[in-house]
């Protein structure tokens, strides 16, 4: 083989395989709790893998998801939980967290300064976020379920975020779209819920600054 041909694919495959060349591959942080994590259905039929597909076949090709939903978890987590998944340099969180917050009676004031230090220090570490909110069942009483869906719009207005009012828009209480304990969406669900998603979380991408820009 010619020494000149030997060297270009020798470069050739040093900027494929280099850190740098991962590097240039953005990732999206979905940090949420079980309805985040797919809960009752497989890791590739939940929304965030879904909202993964849909950029592909957009061709907005370089982002990756990582789906950082764990089931059961509450706004307390978001601080440490955002610390640790700090090291892969997320680019974009999308915040989903706060369900089980609510469903437990939570103080909201409690709730909503978890979710602002998160919120927070995202900002500080420069990532840009989408706030996915929440509503509730009247069980804690009218007064509970407005404010706890007044809190969304608050921390959405005050850190200036790209807001989703409802993560389950046209899911939520509908049994059809949601498994037996008529909380967690099953498949059609999760598919609903992506579809939702997609033009906010598109557009959102759509005005990031390029990789390795400064920003205006």
């Amino acid at each position: 083989m010619p020494l000149i041909l030997r060297w270009s694919l020798a470069a050739l495959l040093l900027v494929c395989f280099s850190p740098c060349a991962v590097l240039a591959e953005q990732v999206i942080l979905f940090l949420g709790d079980s309805l985040t994590a797919g809960l009752g259905v497989e890791t590739d039929e939940a929304y965030p893998h879904l909202l993964g597909e849909m950029l592909q076949k957009d061709g907005i090709t370089d982002f990756r998801i990582v789906n950082a939903g764990i089931s059961g978890s509450t706004s307390a987590s978001a601080l440490s939980r955002l610390q640790w998944y700090a090291k892969i340099k997320p680019t974009v969180l999308f915040l989903a967290l706060g369900a089980n917050d609510g469903l437990r009676g939570v103080n909201i004031e409690e709730t909503q300064h978890n979710l602002a230090a998160a919120i927070a220090a995202a900002q500080a570490q420069e990532m840009s976020i989408l706030l996915a909110g929440m509503e509730l069942p009247p069980n804690y009483g009218k007064q509970y379920t407005d404010d706890f869906r007044r809190m969304y719009r608050e921390l959405a207005t005050r850190y200036q975020l790209d807001f989703i009012p409802f993560l389950l828009e046209g899911v939520g209480g509908v049994p059809s779209l949601n498994q037996v304990d008529g909380i967690h969406p099953n498949v059609e669900g999760h598919r609903i819920i992506a579809r939702h998603v997609y033009p906010t979380l598109r557009q959102h991408l759509q005005q990031l600054p390029p990789v390795g820009s400064n920003g205006p």
